[in-house]
């Protein structure tokens, strides 16, 4: 899953960050509306977390820009203001959900995932192929009943690979998908990583590289 986060007070702004990362998502920070913007502008995000009160340009404006592209991504509305009236204009200017400061740090990340399952292609939440089972909210992964002990980026691998089966998906893709600003931005990351990935899956193998630089889940 790819998130912007989008917040102002840097020291939560980077907090978030690290624990979405954590969780195995892919997450880009940045501190002010217009910086989200040029962001949103170049990268396709399943969920932007969004401070509603930004400086400059107002989060309330990245919003409406948001729904006036027609993007396909969900919004987390974040702010300080709890009244219902509150959530009530936030979700009227187009976001999906919205989350009271101070917040649980566990309930930010069940929304984020609930809401990256609603994004465009929708995703089960719990992906299979063959033996294998994945399951993106536990962060469990089986293969014939054999817990995998995989590391997070071998993970959103194969999450990305899951959930499209039988699809070509390329290395640029999975890099975009996978990887954020702050890693490795060349797709030898995506070969390197893919071979570990096939090592602990094992015997028999269910990726399969495919000519000019892709990759694929299913009968070879």
């Amino acid at each position: 899953m790819r998130v912007l986060v989008v917040e102002d007070f840097e020291v939560l702004a980077r907090s978030i960050g690290t624990g979405l990362r954590h969780e195995g998502m892919a997450v880009d920070v940045v501190l002010d509306g217009a910086e989200a913007l040029a962001h949103l502008a170049l990268t396709r995000y399943d969920v932007v977390v969004l401070d509603r009160d930004l400086p400059g340009v107002h989060g309330d404006d990245v919003c409406r820009r948001l729904v006036a592209d027609g993007a396909d991504s969900r919004v987390l509305m974040l702010t300080a203001a709890g009244t219902v009236q509150d959530r009530v204009d936030g979700l009227d200017l187009g976001a999906d959900d919205y989350l009271t400061k101070p917040f649980d740090f566990a309930e930010l990340v069940a929304r984020v995932r609930a809401l990256g399952r609603r994004a465009t292609p929708a995703v089960p939440p719990t992906l299979g192929y063959a033996d294998i089972s994945l399951d993106p909210a536990r962060r469990v992964v089986t293969r014939a009943g054999r817990r995998l002990d995989l590391s997070p980026k071998e993970f959103a691998l194969l999450e990305c690979l899951l959930a499209t089966p039988g699809v070509v998906v390329s290395a640029e893709q999975l890099l975009e998908r996978v990887w954020d600003e702050a890693a490795d931005p060349f797709t030898t990351a995506v070969k390197h990583t893919m071979r570990r990935l096939r090592v602990k899956l094992g015997e028999p193998p269910v990726i399969h590289t495919v000519r000019e630089g892709g990759y694929r889940i299913g009968d070879s």
